[in-house]
């Protein structure tokens, strides 16, 4: 039974590597884009969403990962980056327009990712493409809590 939780949050800059806007030769046109054809070979095609993240923190809040929707093991996604693990959970981002966008949360595993860190406070989400977003605009997430636990600081 899924059982949905809502929790505000507000739009932070990213790493700007996810989308590629961060300029990283490494990366052409961003991560995501790159992983989008090992992800649909594993079964889960994002070719629907932007390919970047949008950073959404929870602070005061923080979350654990309980069971996700899908999880990837040593996924070998570009030449010079060593293979992750990746997970991926559902939610909704929730606008102050009162518009329900369905999405996914984008969880590379920490123990397997080289670099670019998230805190525990912030969930990085695709979903589609969202006009008229601005750092620092709050924004509702509603998460399944039988895929990612919230708790205050």
């Amino acid at each position: 039974m899924t059982t949905w939780i809502h929790v505000p949050g507000k739009l932070i800059s990213g790493h700007g590597v996810a989308s590629g806007q961060g300029g990283d030769p490494r990366f052409p046109g961003g991560t995501i884009r790159m992983q989008r054809p090992a992800f649909k070979a594993l079964g889960l095609d994002l070719s629907r969403y932007f390919p970047g993240t949008l950073n959404i923190s929870i602070h005061p809040q923080q979350y654990s990962i309980q069971q996700a929707k899908y999880t990837f093991k040593q996924v070998k996604w570009a030449d010079h980056a060593p293979p992750e693990d990746f997970s991926f959970f559902d939610c909704w981002l929730m606008l102050e327009s009162a518009q329900r966008i369905p999405g996914l949360i984008y969880y590379p595993h920490p123990e397997t990712k080289p670099e670019h860190f998230q805190d525990g406070a912030t969930l990085e989400v695709i979903t589609e493409f969202i006009d008229g977003l601005s750092y620092g605009m709050g924004m509702g997430i509603e998460l399944d809590q039988s895929q990612i636990r919230v708790w205050l600081l």
